[in-house]
């Protein structure tokens, strides 16, 4: 069946909302100080919960690592491994879970299966029942509680404070995780030293309780997963198909995880040999670790105090580029300086590199997403680097088994400064988007409306174009494919009518009528509204619109819609 009624996308008014294109433009300045954030109280409440939380499981680690640093390098960096590594295979079903359903009611069963693994950990480790690989296969189990648990809390994150306020938010959940890395470990260094392993254990299975209790009161007020006519609710390889489509056709996504890919892996070297070099290069004990760790939080909490005048100063390139080069300069120094206070000041630098870069990442991220795909575009970049920390990890620990460690920091503060090089040609795109839902694509107006899993539908829409404008319509239409693709088409294309020179035919389709009924109202944003109509401006009229769904001829000879 099919409509030329010019419904469907035939609007031609100017946009309701002023947006950007997916290219540099002016840069996403922060508001207000870098405590901001704090000031909302569900913010605050969740930041200080999954403070305890971390402090508890950087307690674990250090009890972990300082377990087996006995058994060498490799293994002590296999403690990274097995907490990292479950993100490559459960980060994508994640992402699409914590799309589906209640985000709030998965934290809180993740959480509370992350407590029952903790607790087992602990109890075993205090009946002298935990083994090296017994303690790395529930290192491994928390891990998966971890990858579950990740794109469901950071796609949360922008329900939570103002959208000006997300960068600043960014640093503060980097800040939690880095000061809880500095009292962490100092803590788990002196219950290793006074009371021994299993009590780190023991307190980070009681440190889940906070958020857990947290999340319990807490009510969201977020968008409904309930579909709306015409639609179904996504099955999960649907789901994930539309996420992969989301980001291939993301430009903005897709560098942003490039840029991951480029600084996490040769980064996660600092933490995976830290404590070799504290140990053999610094002759520290645990309590030791533990304080030159503590460097590191009081450099987070400078780099997050410095983010939003850096921020507005040199943008988000500048700020990858400064992280970069002082995150190199910090394991170069580890590599060949062999002082304790020349480590303490390197460890102090690379924490605020840490932070600058990973907030200039991660609240680029949040805030060109939509809410419709954000948990599971979180999930790729989880994937980049929760993987790029685990593969890292592994490879630096290798190589420091079978040279030295003082070759693997070198190595890796060399290919941070390549990736920094690397900026003048894959930049950040820097700009303002509208990741808001737009309701500017008007309803198809329709004769007999189709079942939700009727389909393909195949949408063509016919364009007039000035001929002198043809070079720039067929320009504009490119940003069009990239919306049309990321919201659901699977196929797309550009024609031009060999009998008129100013006549053009769009079409493209869709895997169904359910999903293009999700075009309408849950995918179509007003970046996307921008795009067509900056196209459409360029035409002499409205164009015609058809819908078509797919039929086949059923055992009796008449035809039938699939």
């Amino acid at each position: 069946m099919s409509d030329t009624d010019g419904g469907d996308g035939a609007n031609t008014a100017a946009p309701t909302k002023a947006t950007a294109p997916e290219e540099p433009t002016e840069p996403t300045q922060p508001s207000g100080s870098a405590w901001s954030p704090l000031r909302v109280r569900i913010f605050r409440e969740l930041w200080l919960a999954q403070f305890a939380s971390n402090v508890g499981s950087w307690m674990q680690t250090v009890g972990a690592q300082w377990l087996l640093v006995s058994h060498g390098a490799g293994q002590v960096a296999l403690v990274q491994v097995a907490a990292g590594l479950p993100v490559l295979f459960l980060a994508l079903p994640a992402g699409v879970l914590a799309d589906l359903v209640d985000r709030r009611r998965l934290l809180l069963i993740m959480q509370g299966a992350m407590a029952l693994v903790a607790t087992v950990l602990a109890g075993l480790s205090f009946a002298g029942l935990l083994g090296s690989w017994s303690l790395l296969g529930l290192t491994f189990l928390l891990g998966c509680g971890g990858a579950l648990n990740g794109p469901a809390w950071q796609a949360v994150q922008p329900s939570l404070v103002p959208r000006d306020q997300l960068r600043q938010a960014s640093a503060l959940g980097a800040v939690n995780q880095n000061l809880a890395r500095a009292i962490g470990p100092a803590l788990g260094g002196a219950l290793v030293a006074f009371l021994g392993v299993s009590w780190t254990f023991a307190v980070n299975a009681v440190s889940f309780l906070g958020i857990l209790i947290v999340l319990a009161l807490w009510r969201p007020s977020g968008e409904s997963r309930t579909p709306r006519p015409g639609q179904e609710r996504e099955h999960m390889l649907a789901a994930l198909r539309a996420g992969g489509r989301y980001v291939r056709r993301a430009p903005r996504v897709r560098r942003i995880l490039l840029r991951s890919a480029l600084f996490v892996p040769s980064a996660a070297a600092l933490w995976a040999l830290l404590p070799v070099t504290a140990q053999k290069s610094l002759g520290l004990g645990a309590a030791g670790y533990g304080l030159l760790l503590g460097a590191v939080g009081l450099g987070a909490v400078g780099g997050a105090t410095a983010l939003p005048l850096v921020s507005r100063r040199i943008g988000g390139n500048g700020a990858l580029a400064l992280a970069g080069t002082v995150f190199a300069g910090a394991l170069l120094d580890l590599a060949w300086v062999p002082s304790v206070p020349a480590a303490w000041i390197a460890l102090m630098l690379a924490g605020a590199a840490w932070i600058i870069g990973l907030s200039t990442l991660n609240a680029g991220l949040q805030l060109a997403l939509p809410t419709w795909v954000r948990a599971r575009a979180v999930a790729f970049y989880l994937l980049v680097f929760q993987g790029g920390m685990a593969l890292g990890s592994l490879v630096w620990g290798q190589v420091a088994q079978h040279t030295s460690v003082t070759l693997a920091m070198a190595l890796a503060g060399a290919l941070l400064l390549v990736g920094v090089v690397s900026l003048r040609w894959l930049r950040l795109l820097d700009g303002r988007v509208d990741p808001t839902l737009s309701e500017a694509w008007p309803e198809p107006r329709l004769l007999v409306e189709p079942a939700p899993q009727d389909g393909p539908v195949l949408v063509t829409a016919v364009y007039r174009v000035r001929p002198e404008r043809v070079p720039d319509f067929a320009q504009a239409m490119r940003r069009v494919e990239n919306s049309r693709r990321r919201t659901g088409a699977v196929t797309w294309g550009l024609y031009r009518d060999a009998a008129s020179e100013d006549r053009f035919v769009e079409a493209f389709t869709v895997s169904s009528w359910s999903e293009h009924c999700a075009q309408h109202h849950g995918r179509y944003t007003g970046m996307d509204h921008t795009f067509e109509t900056r196209a459409r401006e360029l035409l002499e009229e409205d164009p015609v619109v058809t819908h078509a769904v797919m039929v086949e001829p059923d055992t009796a000879g008449v035809t039938r819609m699939r």
